[in-house]
């Protein structure tokens, strides 16, 4: 009887809940184990770049506390106008954000990074979100939630901060924080095939 494949252990680069729930979504077990990186901007460095390097180096610097394991990773990023818009400082700097971004279009970018041994795969996805005319009763009402606070240009989609949405050209899930499309290619390229009711299996 030829024994049950061995799959490697799945671990999750980060801690936000977003990520843990879109890959149990698609039927992907995973522990997490959230990277600690510096995420300080470099002078002149790219929006796109910005976010593949940050997670790469998460995906590496997980892959390292667990031999054998394939790590996911991800970072987020909102760019206005050229400029990256990352966590708000405080409620004052997430109502600031908020009010550049309301009645505009802006890009969310997403890099997702799959390290296995040596290697290191990633992709970015970028999407363009349309914000509504929110007044600053509104804004000041949201970040009272308090959701804004840890997101990347200060609202979060799947929350209260998709009421101030009005439309997206691209992936949801990308905006969410982790594009599973990308994610299950990605791991496609170390070597996984997934498969929608056994998770996955090597190639």
């Amino acid at each position: 009887m030829t024994p049950p494949e061995t799959i490697p252990a799945l671990v999750l680069a980060s801690a936000s809940p977003r990520r843990t729930e879109l890959l149990a979504r698609i039927g992907l077990p995973h522990r997490v184990d959230p990277a600690h990186v510096d995420e300080s901007v470099r002078p002149g460095e790219p929006a796109i770049a910005y976010v593949r390097r940050l997670a790469e180096a998460k995906a590496r610097a997980v892959a390292d506390r667990h031999p054998g394991a394939v790590v996911v990773a991800a970072d987020t990023t909102v760019i206005l106008d050229g400029e990256i818009l990352g966590k708000p400082a405080d409620a004052a700097d997430a109502r600031a954000m908020l009010e550049r971004l309301a009645g505009r279009s802006h890009v969310v970018a997403t890099a997702v990074a799959v390290a296995r041994g040596d290697r290191v795969v990633a992709a970015v996805d970028e999407a363009t979100v349309h914000m509504r005319a929110a007044g600053p009763e509104a804004i000041a009402a949201y970040v009272a939630t308090g959701e804004p606070l840890d997101k990347a240009g200060a609202y979060g989609i799947q929350g209260f901060g998709g009421t101030l949405v009005d439309g997206i050209a691209g992936d949801y899930h990308a905006v969410m924080g982790l594009g599973l499309a990308t994610t299950v290619r990605l791991l496609g390229e170390v070597g996984l095939a997934y498969h929608f009711a056994a998770g996955l299996r090597e190639r």
